[in-house]
């Protein structure tokens, strides 16, 4: 089978994709560092107060584009906490 590569990616074949590693959970929704999942919950929780949603208890009832909406945000601030690191910048 031929791979294809894009910008230095190379996309996997579909039998590649078909047999994941014997570690693989299935998911990516998991805390990769145990000890932060408190602060992580803490800042979702933050995030969702600003944005006027409210995620804690019971999501069942939220619309993806709400849970989303938290979620992106969650994601731009933690890129945006990252890069001020790595360029010296607090």
């Amino acid at each position: 089978m031929e791979h294809i590569e894009l910008m230095g990616f190379k996309k996997a074949n579909k039998q590649e994709v078909l047999h994941m590693p014997s570690n693989y959970t299935g998911t990516s929704n998991r805390t990769l560092v145990p000890e932060a999942k408190a602060a992580l919950r803490t800042f979702r929780d933050q995030i969702a107060t600003e944005m006027g949603t409210d995620l804690t208890g019971y999501n069942g009832d939220k619309t993806s584009w709400e849970c989303g909406k938290v979620g992106g945000e969650m994601v731009r601030r933690m890129i945006e906490q990252a890069e001020r690191g790595m360029s010296g910048r607090r």
